[in-house]
């Protein structure tokens, strides 16, 4: 869990992430946005810079979301990451307020939103619900280790979040002890 900015983002529960979604994230700017790096495991940087064109076509909500190398962390290679049908309602609901070339405009419409403002939107979000250690980056984390616990095979999840190595995916998912317990209770 992160203390002062240092550490693991929290992962969130099940219950956390519905709070979220139809509690405190009322807007529907945030909740495509906070919904894009949920149901792809996105980093909030590529969420906020993506372009209208890589999720929106002529008949709607694309079935496939691009995320741009350029916008990416380590600018290695463009991914692109199928859309869930409640993704894609919630981008749906977003739509007539994205821009025209940023899905999520900054004020005064310069550029796309920035990270920073998208951290302090969420922050109060945590704190009104009581949500201790969590970031923009749990979205991330979640998101990884749910599909890991799903049984996602690693390669897949890697080819998703654009990590350069299984190393550095696995850094992301978390072990909670029952999987621990099980796994002892197989020998």
């Amino acid at each position: 869990m992160k203390v002062n900015r240092h550490g693991k983002a929290k992962l969130l529960t099940p219950s956390e992430v519905t709070q979220l979604f139809e509690v405190r994230l009322t807007n529907p700017r945030d909740r495509a946005l906070f919904g894009v790096c949920f149901y792809t495991g996105c980093r909030i940087a590529e969420a906020c810079s993506l372009r209208t064109e890589d999720i929106y076509g002529p008949g709607g909500v694309r079935s496939r979301l691009t995320l741009r190398k350029g916008n990416t962390k380590g600018k290695r290679s463009t991914r692109s990451i199928p859309v869930r049908a409640e993704l894609a309602a919630l981008l749906a609901a977003h739509q007539s307020s994205a821009g025209k070339i940023y899905v999520f405009p900054g004020r005064w419409g310069r550029g796309h939103i920035h990270p920073d403002s998208t951290a302090a939107i969420l922050r109060g979000a945590f704190e009104a619900l009581g949500i201790e250690g969590a970031s923009t980056h749990s979205f991330r984390r979640t998101a990884l280790t749910r599909m890991s616990n799903l049984g996602t095979p690693l390669r897949v999840i890697q080819e998703i979040s654009g990590h350069e190595s299984l190393a550095a995916l696995q850094e992301y998912l978390e072990v909670s002890d029952e999987q621990l317990e099980q796994a002892i209770a197989q020998l």
